[in-house]
Order: structure tokens, then C-alpha cells, then sequence
């Protein structure tokens, strides 16, 4: 079988103490040195970032960024400030300290270009960074097509995702200042799994009810009061309710690594409460769950809320995905003329992207930025950008983003990491800017494309990153017909092994779209806030 690599080999090489091979002053990336000898990793069907996490060497040319990069600092035009709910004047950081950790704060509204990583979250950032590049060999034979494609795999992370780039340091920020619990929300259930395994590190408890005839038995219980729900020195995660009941070992994932979860909407919560007596079968969304962890952040001193996406400081996290890539292009020889990544609330999609936009900022590189958006939550191609709350029940910030209305709740497609109303702010500029673009595609596409990715390159992906696989053939498919040898980067931002059942669904032939209810959106839009700034 033919092999393939992201990096070029060099035969000829002497030892060197570090993970890179030398022949005279220059060195070669992508060599480990095994005994005293050579050895250069060449595997197939895109196994090299599990061959690599096995060996528990970095076998890649590049080290863990030392710093975040912070795109606003570099914008011309700086994003507009979010604005107090009630006074609709900007926010000041002491309106933030209730739900954030200081730090977070800080680096959420700074214009400083770099922020420095602490040394203690690059040691954990070490049990899977550098993550690899890989170069889609089979896929591009697959397509029959010129098109040289490459992408950035973040699923050899613990949790499966890009999602512990910024679990780990809110919850290292949040432990510095002696926070004693946090709570969440997630989607899919990849945040909650992965602020679950950052808290295990960090000495930090978790909580999450983990089925729906336990959380039955747990009303039961509180009913009758033989039973009192704590809420001390745990990590409370709210999960959509769709996913909740997708995705069941996503809840195991997280109570292997000492979490309890609750679905959402849920009983616990006056925002969750409402929602059911409106709609008591109700799949729940991202901004239901987003109002409940920050009710019971907001009534408890001792209690924080770390948030998975749409805000800077988690944009800003991510940026070790784009600083890492660029180096490992340029170790190749390669500059990308396409990039491609999935957008939910963003922050995988500008963790690649927004270091690539710093260089087209500076006019090294020209390359087009496309975000895809599954089509029944289509926030950045059918949106307004407008001032919205950033969840459900208007408790958060308002933020001026691309929005569908705080109040849309998306079809409950598989891609549940995607269903959120808005799109983080600081893209939603970007692309008022002229710096990117996007597209929507509806799922079933999507997992058509994973099936060929999954059959050529071997990695079965999540449901959210297979928009960015479906965006990447139509690309590659287009260079067929035009004969263009496009470099086109990829994100990759997670695999799919807990996301079979939808596989399943898609084999057997009962997966559907979902289709995007143009009322449906009339209705919300309608509720969004008039805000003149």
C-alpha cells in the first residue's frame, strides 16, 4: 500500500538530542530518533496522529506555541463592544466578574496582539500538541483531482476535539483564583467532556445528570424531599436536550472523568422551567442552555461559568490551532489558497483561521477564508447582524453578531455542536469585513462526504466538521473541472466515535435534512432587541 506524509524525509541525517533530524546546520522536520537511530514516520490512511500520540513522541518539526494571538489588535476597525442588558451602554469588566475569572476577563477585552500561555497549560497542552497536518493522499485520488488537500486534526486530543485548548486554561484561570465550581453548557457534548477532563486535572468536581430515568428518579426524590440536590464543588454541565438523548456516551465520557449532566431544558433553572411549560417535549438549543448555567452562575458567589465558543477569550484559546499550522505549511513548502472550516458559535473555525488572516492582513498570503454552516442553522448566510443575546432568556451581554434571534431553536439536526443561534462577534466582524466568507449545506451532503472521507483517509469524523469535508470535495471537484492544482487546509476539529448512531441513521438510509423554516425565522427575528449603537 502506498504510504504518505505530511513532511518531507531525509534519508541522511545524523543524531541529534532534539526530535528533529540535522544533516549539517539545516534541519529536517518529521524525524524521531529511536536508539540512536533514524526513523521517519510514514503511515497510511491518516493514522499518523495515533502512531504518534502511541509513541508519545512529537514527531512533528514544530514546538507548542508559547503565545495566543488576538486578531482584534490587528483589525483597523475594532469590533463593537457588547452592551449591558438592561442600561444597553457597553460593558464594563466588573459587569463580567460575576460569571467570569479575572484573567478571562482581561483577555477578553484586551487589544493586546499576543497573549502569553502559562507554563502549566502548555505542560497538559503536551499530552497531544503539536497536532498533526495530514495530507489527504487517497481522498484526492478518491476525487480524481488536482487539488492538494491537507487538514488539521484536532481529534487526538484526551476529549476527542479542538475543545481542551480552552478548557484547560479557563479552568487553570478559574483554579488560580480559587474558584470553587463552574458550570456550563455544551452541545454535542465535546465542551462538556472536555471541561469535565480539564476540571479532573485541576482538582475540580463534577456534576452531570447522565439519563433520563435517573434525572426522573432525582424529581422523584426533591419531590418528596428525601433527597436535596448540592450544589458545592461540583462542575454542572447543561446539555442540549437533543444531543442529551444522540449521544448517550458523550454523558459516559463525561462521568468517567467525574461529571454529572443535566439535559436542557431542565427543571432546575427558571429559564429551564420556562421553556418546558412552554414546550414540555421541547429538543432544547445552545442558548436555552447557555441561560441556565449562567442563572445558577450568576445567584452563586463561589460559582463561575466557562463558555465553549462565541466569546473572544475562547476564540483566542483556540489561536494555537492556525500559529501551530502555519509553521508546519511553510515546513512543507505550502501556502493554502483555500480554507475551509465549520462554524457553530466559531471558535474552531477562527482557531485555524484568524493566524492566516493576520499574514493576508500584512499581504504574505491571499487565501480565501470560507466558513460552512449546516443549513437548518444557517446564522452567518440567513442571519441580520444585529445586537441579540447570546442566549435564550436575555441574561447574557448583548453582542452585535450574526443572529437567527435568541429565541430560534434550531431542527434537531446531528451536528448538535452547530445549533446555536448566533456567530461568535468577533467573526461576525470579520465577514462584515470582507475578510472571509460562507456558505450552508444541509447534512446529508455533509455525511455523504464523511463516508468517502472516513473510506479513504481512515478518520471517521464528528458530524460538525463533515460541513467542512462536504465544502472541501465540492472545492476539490471544481478543481477536476478546471484542471487548478488549489492547496486547499482543511479543519478538522474532532472524530466521530461517539457519534455512530448518526452514521447509522445515515446508512440506513433514514438520515434527512432538515429543512429551514423561513417563519420560523420571521418569528425570532422578530423578538431581536432595537438597539441603536
Amino acid at each position: 500500500m502506498a504510504t504518505h506524509s505530511v513532511f518531507n524525509p531525509n534519508p541522511i541525517s545524523t543524531f541529534t538530542s532534539s526530535t528533529n533530524c540535522t544533516k549539517g546546520d539545516k534541519q529536517w522536520p518529521g524525524c524521531l530518533m529511536l536508539n540512536g537511530k533514524q526513523m521517519h514516520v510514514r503511515l497510511s490512511n491518516g493514522y499518523r496522529a495515533r502512531a504518534r500520540s502511541t509513541i508519545n513522541v512529537n514527531s512533528t518539526a514544530i514546538e507548542i506555541p508559547r503565545q495566543w494571538y488576538n486578531l482584534v489588535a490587528d483589525l483597523a476597525i475594532k469590533p463593537p463592544p457588547p452592551l449591558h442588558p438592561k442600561t444597553f451602554e457597553p460593558v464594563k469588566p466588573e459587569d463580567l466578574s460575576p460569571l467570569f475569572a479575572d484573567e478571562l476577563i482581561k483577555q477578553e477585552v484586551t487589544d493586546e496582539r499576543f497573549i502569553d500561555i502559562p507554563e502549566e497549560v502548555i505542560d497538559v497542552y503536551r499530552l497531544w500538541r503539536p497536532t498533526p497536518l495530514i495530507r489527504a493522499k487517497r481522498l484526492e485520488k478518491l476525487l480524481d483531482t488536482p487539488a492538494r488537500i491537507y487538514y488539521k486534526y484536532e481529534g487526538v486530543s484526551p476529549a476527542g476535539s479542538h475543545k481542551p485548548n480552552t478548557a484547560v486554561p479557563q479552568v487553570y484561570y478559574n483554579a488560580q483564583q480559587g474558584v470553587k465550581n463552574v458550570v456550563t453548557e455544551t452541545g454535542a457534548g465535546q465542551w462538556g467532556s472536555s471541561l469535565a477532563f480539564a476540571c479532573s486535572l485541576f482538582g475540580l468536581g463534577c456534576e452531570v445528570r447522565i439519563s433520563s430515568s435517573v434525572e426522573l428518579l432525582f424529581r422523584i426524590l426533591h419531590a418528596v424531599k428525601l433527597w436535596t440536590f448540592s450544589f458545592e464543588n461540583f462542575l454542572q454541565v447543561w446539555q442540549v436536550r437533543a444531543s442529551y438523548d444522540q449521544k448517550p456516551y458523550r454523558k459516559l465520557m463525561m462521568q468517567t472523568w467525574g461529571a454529572k449532566v443535566h439535559p436542557s431544558p431542565s427543571d432546575i433553572t427558571q429559564a429551564g422551567r420556562t421553556i418546558l411549560q412552554i414546550d414540555p417535549s421541547s429538543p432544547g438549543s445552545l442558548g436555552i442552555a447557555i441561560s441556565e448555567a449562567v442563572e445558577i452562575a450568576a445567584a452563586n458567589d463561589d460559582t463561575k461559568y466557562c463558555l465553549g465558543s462565541v466569546l473572544n477569550h475562547v476564540l483566542l484559546h483556540q489561536t494555537v490551532i492556525g500559529e501551530e499550522c502555519i509553521r508546519q505549511m511553510e515546513a512543507i513548502g505550502e501556502t493554502p489558497d483555500l480554507i475551509i472550516g465549520c462554524t457553530g458559535g466559531g471558535s474552531n473555525f477562527a482557531g485555524l483561521s484568524f493566524p492566516f488572516i493576520r499574514e493576508k492582513l500584512k499581504g504574505k498570503i491571499n487565501p480565501v477564508i470560507r466558513a460552512v454552516e449546516p443549513a437548518a442553522c444557517p446564522s452567518l448566510t440567513k442571519g441580520v447582524y444585529a445586537y441579540d443575546f447570546g442566549d435564550t432568556a436575555g441574561m447574557t451581554p448583548l453582542m452585535k453578531m450574526h443572529t437567527l434571534g435568541h429565541d430560534f431553536i434550531p431542527d434537531p439536526i446531528h451536528a448538535g455542536g452547530l445549533r446555536y443561534h448566533g456567530m461568535a462577534p468577533l467573526i461576525s466582524h470579520v465577514h462584515e469585513l470582507g475578510f472571509m466568507e460562507a456558505i450552508s449545506i444541509p447534512q446529508t451532503e455533509c455525511f455523504q462526504g464523511a463516508i468517502r472521507f472516513a473510506r479513504s483517509e481512515g478518520i471517521i469524523p464528528a458530524p460538525e466538521p463533515t460541513h467542512a469535508i462536504a465544502a472541501t470535495i465540492q472545492e476539490a471537484v471544481r478543481c477536476r473541472e478546471s484542471g487548478e492544482s488549489r492547496v486547499i487546509l482543511m479543519a478538522m476539529c474532532g472524530h466521530g466515535h461517539f457519534d455512530l448512531a448518526s452514521y447509522e441513521k445515515y446508512l440506513q438510509g433514514s438520515l434527512v435534512d432538515l429543512s429551514f423554516e423561513e417563519e420560523k425565522i420571521k418569528e425570532s427575528l422578530a423578538k431581536v432587541p432595537q438597539v441603536q449603537a
